[in-house]
């Protein structure tokens, strides 16, 4: 009779062990959107070596049970990122990483057009109750002090305006760095991705947990 009511005990304890499991593994995963241009894309590299692949296996290895969503378009603006959110928002993300602003300066256009349409973007967010990390970017040094000031003062800005957090600057370390671009000295190499996800994870992590 007492192995017989141990045996009992042992399977009530075991079911309730997988129903415990069960309930971590049907825990849904946090979905995060980075919408951005070729950074994000990952030209250049494998699928595998993009920013938003290392960048979920970060947050994984991490202990967070996240989907990063690839929503990088290479040579996108933050006009081209405005005319898409509504579609890639169809993925319901829980956190969207806006990474655009680079092609703007590289192509030299008018600042306060490029605050105008990020501002939209963060906006429609803010209205879908999304939580958002704002990446900065910084203008190219050939544009000019005047043009430089004014891109630059875009990111800490919107993040004012908005109440969201910043990463101030996306190729933070990884800029100017050889051994880290690739041949044509603007985009991250592999390792270049590898540095950016070490200094962006941290601030992932924080917008998730707030």
């Amino acid at each position: 009779m007492a192995y017989f009511n141990i045996l009992i005990l042992f399977c009530a304890f075991a079911a309730g062990l997988a129903l415990d499991t069960q309930g971590v593994q049907a825990k849904p995963a946090a979905r995060v959107l980075a919408l951005g241009d070729s950074i994000t894309a990952g030209y250049g590299l494998s699928a595998s070596e993009s920013l938003p692949s290392r960048l979920e296996a970060a947050l994984r290895e991490g202990g967070h049970a996240v989907e990063v969503i690839n929503g990088g378009v290479s040579g996108d603006t933050t006009a081209g990122g405005l005319a898409r959110l509504d579609w890639m928002l169809a993925d319901h993300p829980d956190l969207v990483i806006v990474e655009l602003g680079g092609n703007d300066g590289l192509r030299g256009l008018d600042p306060k057009e490029s605050y105008a349409n990020l501002d939209k973007i963060l906006t429609k967010l803010d209205e879908a109750k999304i939580k958002v990390l704002l990446t900065g970017m910084l203008a190219p040094p050939n544009l000019g002090a005047e043009y430089g000031r004014e891109f630059d003062a875009i990111f800490p800005e919107l993040a004012r305006r908005h109440g969201c957090l910043l990463y101030p600057f996306i190729l933070d370390g990884v800029a100017a760095k050889p051994e880290l671009n690739q041949s044509d000295g603007i985009h991250p190499n592999a390792k270049g991705v590898e540095v950016i996800v070490g200094r962006l994870a941290p601030y992932v992590e924080r917008v998730l947990g707030g």
